[in-house]
């Protein structure tokens, strides 16, 4: 398990990037009409807040990785240790968890908006086809569904 822990490591310390030079023309990306097009100091700025939230992402997961594997080392040693703290242990392995599974998450949607970033989708729904909106991929990047769309996923 020690060298699965190094191996994630290392993969997160690789996988930390800067945002590479802009493959795509910021003028191309979808905006809503009545809204100026993209310029490469906003697309610039968006891809620096992905890839900066993508590398503490990486370094979470790999501490979390590294916790989780201790909580679950333990969990088999029952020997010394009452109910109470057995149940206490079990929550606290069964809320890492759940936070690692959110980051996760969190980390697919950011390698998501990158790759719509890198094809020239980025900014267009994934339920209607419609323009997301400059201002709202500009204040969630992660933004996958317009705010119509959004709010009747919700709803539901």
């Amino acid at each position: 398990m020690a060298s699965s822990s190094a191996q994630r490591g290392s993969a997160a310390k690789k996988a930390t990037s800067k945002p590479a030079a802009l493959t795509i023309a910021p003028r191309s990306l979808a905006v809503k009409p009545g809204e100026k097009a993209w310029t490469k100091a906003e697309l610039t700025g968006v891809l620096t807040e992905l890839h900066e939230h993508r590398d503490r992402l990486l370094q979470l997961l790999h501490n979390q990785q590294i916790e989780l594997a201790g909580l679950m080392r333990d969990a088999g040693d029952g020997a010394g240790h009452d109910q109470a703290d057995m149940g206490a242990t079990s929550f606290e392995r069964d809320q890492e968890l759940t936070v690692v599974n959110n980051e996760r998450e969190m980390l697919a949607q950011i390698e998501r908006a990158l790759s719509h970033i890198d094809d020239g989708t980025y900014g267009v729904c994934e339920s209607c086809g419609e323009p997301i909106g400059k201002m709202r991929m500009m204040a969630f990047p992660r933004a996958t569904l317009c705010l119509s769309c959004k709010q009747r996923e919700e709803r539901r």
